[in-house]
C-alpha cells in the first residue's frame, strides 16, 4: 500500500474514532432520546400533556420520587416525542421554573414572562396583583381568532421550594386556572418530598387535582420481559456504547444526521462492546457499582468518562478505561468514615464483608453478623468479647451512618431479623482496614483472609 493510501486509511479512522465518540457522549447523556421503565406513568402524563394541547382540557399534576429515579427524564421524552407534531410545535408554550433559581414569586413570574416572549406586552404595564398579572400574560396567548389560547405548560421542578413562598400565590393561581378553566394549562410538579401536598395551604390544595404520579427506582413495569435489576443495567451498558446495526434503520438515519459512521466499522466497534460485556473483570466492576448506587444518572456519568479516554492515540474502549473511570465515582467518603469507626464497629463492617461475599451479596440481618462475628472472636483469644446488647447498639450506629440499607420497613419483623443492603464494597472496606490506626493485626488478618 502507497503512502499516501495509508495515510488517508489512517485519517478515516481517526476521523470514525471521533465520530464515534461524539455520537455516544450525545447517547448516554440523553436518556430521554430513549426512555426506560416507567411505562405506565409515562403514558398517563403524556395522555394529560395531549389532552392539553390538543383538546384545551387544563390539568394539574405531581410527579414524586427519590432523586435518580427518572421524573425529569420522563417529563424531557414526554416533551420530545410530542415535539414531533405539527399542533404542539405551533401551538404549545412550556415554562420550566425550578425552585432553587425561582426564589420568589417575583423571580418566577419574570422568568415565565421571558419564556412566553412577551416582555413587550409587559413593558407599560402595571398590575396590582399577581393573579392580574398573570391573567394578562395568559390573554395575551390567544390564537388568531382570540377565542382560544394557546396551552401552556408549567413545569415546576423542586417543587416542594415554591411551597415556601409567601402565601403560595404563584402556586394558587396556577392551580386556579388549571381549576377554572380560564386558559388551557398544565402544572407539573417534580419532587422527591412525598409529604409534599401537606405543604400546601389549604385554599390551594382545594384548587390542585391531587392526581399525583409516584416513581419508584428501579421499576421495570410494563417492560415485554422481566429481568434482574444486574441483567437490565449489563443490557444498558451494551446497548449505551454500541453503535445502530443495519436492523435499527430509524437510529442509523438518525445517526447519520449527526455523524456518518460506516457499516464496516460499526460491526467491528460493536463486536469489541459485546466482547467487553463479557469480561468478567467488567462484570465484577458493573456489579460492586450496581451494589453501592443503582441510580442511572450515575451510571451515565461513569460510561460519559470512559468514553473520553477515546482519542487518535487510543481508538478502543479496553477493561482499564472503565477501571480508571470507576475511581471517580468511589464513595472515598464512606471509607473515611469507616476509619473514624470503633474497633467494634469495624469488626462488624469486616463480618458484613465476608457475609456478602460468601452469599453473593444477599441482604443480611443483625443475627447473621453477629454469630459471624462470634465465630471470629471464639477463635482469638486476643480479642475481647463483648456483650450482646452493646454489640446490637454498634449495629445500630452503623445502620444510622446509612453504610447498610433496610431492605424493607416491616415494623412486624423483630430488629435482629430486619434484612439490611451492604452499601459497602470489599475493596472499600480492605481501603478503610490499610488506612485504620491502631487496629489489631488479628482484625486487620481476618479482614484480608478467604477462610470466613
Amino acid at each position: 500500500m502507497s503512502k499516501s493510501k495509508m495515510s488517508i486509511s489512517l485519517n478515516n479512522q481517526e476521523n470514525m474514532i471521533m465520530l464515534t465518540k461524539k455520537y455516544l457522549k450525545r447517547k448516554i447523556m440523553c436518556p430521554e432520546t430513549k426512555f426506560r421503565h416507567h411505562i405506565q406513568e409515562r403514558l398517563h402524563v403524556l395522555e394529560l400533556v395531549k389532552r392539553t394541547v390538543d383538546m384545551g382540557e387544563s390539568n394539574s399534576v405531581l410527579l414524586i420520587g427519590p432523586r435518580g429515579s427518572g421524573k425529569t427524564t420522563l417529563i424531557n421524552s414526554v416533551l420530545k416525542e410530542l415535539a414531533c407534531s405539527k399542533n404542539f410545535q405551533d401551538n404549545a408554550v412550556i415554562v420550566n421554573l425550578h425552585g432553587l433559581v425561582h426564589t420568589d414569586d417575583r423571580l418566577a413570574l419574570k422568568d415565565a414572562t421571558r419564556q412566553m416572549q412577551l416582555e413587550n406586552a409587559t413593558n407599560d404595564k402595571i398590575f396590582s396583583t399577581f393573579a392580574e398579572n398573570l391573567s394578562f400574560l395568559l390573554e395575551c396567548l390567544k390564537t388568531g381568532d382570540k377565542k382560544r389560547s394557546k396551552p401552556v405548560i408549567f413545569i415546576l421542578d423542586e417543587f416542594d421550594l415554591f411551597c415556601a413562598h409567601h402565601n403560595q400565590t404563584l402556586l394558587y393561581n396556577l392551580f386556579d386556572v388549571a381549576q377554572s378553566a380560564q386558559a388551557p394549562i398544565c402544572v407539573i410538579g417534580i419532587t422527591c418530598r412525598l409529604d409534599v401536598v401537606e405543604l400546601l395551604e389549604k385554599r390551594v390544595k382545594s384548587r390542585f387535582s391531587h392526581r399525583q404520579i409516584f416513581l419508584y427506582p428501579g421499576d421495570t413495569s410494563g417492560s415485554e420481559v422481566v429481568t434482574s435489576a444486574f441483567d437490565d443495567r449489563l443490557e444498558l451498558f451494551e446497548h449505551l456504547l454500541s453503535l445502530p446495526d443495519d436492523e435499527n434503520v430509524n437510529e442509523i438515519e438518525q445517526m447519520n444526521k449527526e455523524c456518518n459512521i460506516d457499516a464496516k466499522f460499526r460491526a467491528i466497534w460493536n463486536e469489541q462492546i459485546r466482547k467487553l460485556a463479557d469480561n468478567p473483570t467488567i462484570t465484577t466492576l458493573l456489579k460492586q457499582m450496581h451494589k453501592t448506587d443503582r441510580t442511572e444518572r450515575k451510571f451515565r456519568n461513569f460510561l460519559a468518562v470512559a468514553i473520553s479516554s477515546l482519542c487518535t492515540n487510543h481508538q478502543k474502549l479496553e477493561v482499564d478505561d472503565f477501571i480508571q473511570a470507576s475511581k471517580m465515582f468511589t464513595q472515598n467518603d464512606k471509607v473515611l468514615m469507616l476509619e473514624g469507626l470503633s474497633t467494634l464497629e469495624m469488626c462488624l463492617i469486616i463480618a458484613m464483608k465476608h457475609e456478602t461475599e460468601i452469599y453473593d451479596g444477599e441482604p443480611l440481618n443483625f443475627e447473621k453478623v453477629y454469630n459471624r462475628y462470634l465465630k471470629f472472636t471464639n477463635k482469638n483469644s486476643s480479642i475481647e468479647s463483648v456483650q450482646k446488647p452493646v454489640i446490637m447498639k454498634a449495629f445500630e450506629h452503623i445502620k444510622n451512618l446509612e453504610l447498610i440499607i433496610p431492605v424493607t420497613t416491616n415494623q412486624r419483623i423483630e430488629k435482629e431479623y430486619q434484612s439490611y443492603n451492604f452499601t459497602l464494597t470489599p475493596q472499600q472496606v480492605m481501603e478503610a482496614v490499610k488506612n485504620y490506626q491502631g487496629l489489631p493485626t488479628d482484625i486487620a488478618q481476618w479482614a484480608d483472609s478467604s477462610i470466613f
